[in-house]
C-alpha cells in the first residue's frame, strides 16, 4: 500500500503539485529584472545542416530584426550541409554582414564551437534555421542585460496553432512548459533556454564538448554556475510550425537524454552548490524518473486489498487503453478531446523510459531531423 502510494504521490507532485509551490513562490517572492535598452554589438550564431527549405526566409528575418545593422554580425555555420543551403548565404551576403562558414559535419555542439571562436560581439544570439522571429526579438533580448544580474535571456517559442487534436496536444504540453519556465524565471533561473531564441554574454559561454545534445542547457548552465541570472523575456518571440507527436516522440528523447548527459557535464546540479537544486529535481529530475514510479505504481497495485487493488489496476488499464484507442478514434470525434491528451502524456513517458538509451549509444543516435506539416513549412 505504501509504495503504491508513495509512487502516485510522487507523480501527482511532479505533474501538479510542484508547478502549484512554485506559482506560489513566484508570487510571494519574485526577482524583477531591471531592463533598458542600450545598443550593443551582437553576434547571431546561425548553425544549420542541409537547411535550403528554410535558410533564405531565416535570413530575411534576422535582416528584417528592428537593431542597428552596423553592430549586428550573422554568423551561418553551415555543417556539412550538401544542399542548396551554402549557395543561399552566399546569395544574401551582399545584403549585410553575414559570414559563411563551412566545416565538416561534425554535429551542432561543434559548429556553434566554430562560430564561438569567430564572434565578436559583446552578446551571442543563438538561433535555428527554421523559426521566424518577431521583429522587436533582439533587442528585447539585449534589453534586459541592463540589469549586471542576467547572463543569459531566453525568448518565448510560440507555436502556431495546429490542424488536428494531435498537434493541438502537443501544443497544449508545450503551454505547460512555458508557464513553468515563466515561473522559474520570476523566482530566480530557468536551467536552460529556448534552443531556438537565446542570448548571452559573451564571456560567460564555454565551449561545448562534442557530441551535447542540449546547447541550450549546456551554455546558460556556464552562465548560471558563474553566478548570473538565466531568465526568460516573453516579449522576444520566435514562431514555429506544430509537430506530430511522432516527431515530439524523438525530440523529447533527445532532450531528456540530454538531462542525464548535463548532469555528467555539470555535476554541481546534484549539489549544494546549486541555489535551484529543489527546482531541477522537480522540473527535470522527477520527470525522468516518473514513468519508473508508474510502472511501480502498476505492480504496487496488484497487491493491494480487494477492492482497491481492482479498482486501481482497472483504471490504470482504462488510461493507457484510451492511448491506445486514439490511434483508432477519428479526429473529428468528441472523445478525441480525452484520448488526445492521454496519448500524448503516455508517448512522453516512453520518451522519458527511451531517454536512458544515452548511456549505450552514442549520442548521434539520437539526433533526428524534426519534421513539420508540410503545408504550413512551405
Amino acid at each position: 500500500m505504501m509504495v503504491f502510494l508513495f509512487s502516485i504521490i510522487f507523480c501527482v507532485y511532479t505533474i501538479a503539485g510542484y508547478p502549484l509551490l512554485l506559482g506560489l513562490l513566484a508570487r510571494w517572492r519574485p526577482r524583477p529584472v531591471r531592463k533598458a535598452f542600450a545598443e550593443r554589438r551582437v553576434s547571431v550564431i546561425l548553425p544549420v545542416h542541409n537547411g535550403e527549405r528554410w535558410i533564405r526566409r531565416k535570413l530575411q528575418s534576422l535582416l528584417d530584426l528592428d537593431y542597428p545593422p552596423e553592430l549586428v554580425e550573422i554568423l551561418v555555420v553551415s555543417d556539412g550541409s550538401v544542399d542548396a543551403t551554402d549557395s543561399i548565404v552566399e546569395e544574401f551576403a551582399s545584403k549585410g554582414n553575414i559570414h559563411l562558414l563551412r566545416m565538416a559535419r561534425r554535429g551542432k555542439a561543434m559548429a556553434l564551437n566554430a562560430a564561438l571562436d569567430r564572434a565578436q560581439g559583446e552578446i551571442l544570439f543563438l538561433t535555428d534555421v527554421r523559426q521566424r522571429l518577431d521583429r522587436a526579438s533582439l533587442r528585447n533580448l539585449v534589453a534586459c542585460f541592463a540589469d549586471p544580474t542576467v547572463g543569459v535571456v531566453s525568448g518565448e517559442l510560440v507555436i502556431l496553432d495546429g490542424d488536428g487534436l494531435e498537434e493541438a496536444s502537443v501544443g497544449l504540453y508545450w503551454k505547460y512548459e512555458k508557464w513553468i519556465r515563466k515561473q522559474l524565471s520570476r523566482v530566480d533561473s530557468v536551467l536552460g533556454a529556448t534552443g531556438c531564441i537565446y542570448a548571452m554574454r559573451r564571456q560567460l559561454a564555454r565551449r561545448l564538448p562534442e557530441g551535447t545534445l542540449v546547447d541550450d542547457m549546456y551554455l546558460p548552465l556556464s552562465a548560471f554556475f558563474q553566478g548570473y541570472r538565466v531568465i526568460l523575456e516573453e516579449t522576444a518571440l520566435a514562431f514555429d510550425y506544430p509537430t506530430q507527436l511522432s516527431t515530439e516522440f524523438r525530440r523529447k528523447v533527445r532532450t531528456l537524454a540530454g538531462v542525464y548527459q548535463i548532469m555528467g557535464q555539470y555535476p554541481g546540479l546534484l549539489g549544494p552548490g546549486n541555489r535551484m537544486w529543489i527546482h531541477f529535481f522537480s522540473h527535470k529530475l522527477a520527470r525522468l524518473l516518473m514513468p519508473y514510479a508508474l510502472i511501480v505504481a502498476a505492480l504496487a497495485s496488484t497487491a493491494l486489498p480487494a477492492p482497491w487493488g481492482g479498482f486501481a489496476l482497472g483504471a490504470q488499464a482504462l488510461f493507457y487503453l484510451g492511448a491506445l484507442a486514439d490511434y483508432f478514434i477519428g479526429g473529428r470525434s468528441i472523445l478525441k478531446r480525452i484520448t488526445s491528451p492521454v496519448r500524448t502524456f503516455t508517448v512522453l513517458m516512453a520518451a522519458s523510459l527511451c531517454a536512458v538509451s544515452i548511456l549505450f549509444v552514442p549520442s548521434r543516435v539520437l539526433w533526428k531531423e524534426t519534421r513539420v506539416t508540410a503545408a504550413r513549412a512551405d
